[in-house]
């Protein structure tokens, strides 16, 4: 988990010492979805990890909103990159 957290903030940072930037944070987040997703196919009456997923979907959307207002290069890299619009 740890390993992946660090290849994901690498992978995304702007600069050596980026860890909070939207981007980083929305791979985060977009990892996290992932995981949660895997877990309701085991556990579909899982009710309180399901307010968790729908909390971070939401925090995930607000983040990709500010991204495409305040920096639409950035936005565009970002959605190509963690593969998430189609």
């Amino acid at each position: 988990m740890e390993n992946k957290k660090k290849e994901i903030i690498e992978s995304l940072q702007t600069n050596s010492k980026d860890v909070g930037s939207s981007e980083v944070q929305i791979g985060l987040l977009s990892d996290k979805i992932k995981n949660l997703t895997s877990h309701f196919k085991k556990n579909k009456n899982d009710k309180h990890s399901t307010r968790g997923l729908i909390k971070s979907v939401n925090l995930r959307k607000r983040l990709l909103t500010y991204l495409k207002r305040k920096k639409p290069e950035s936005y565009a890299k970002i959605l190509t990159k963690l593969n998430l619009r189609k």
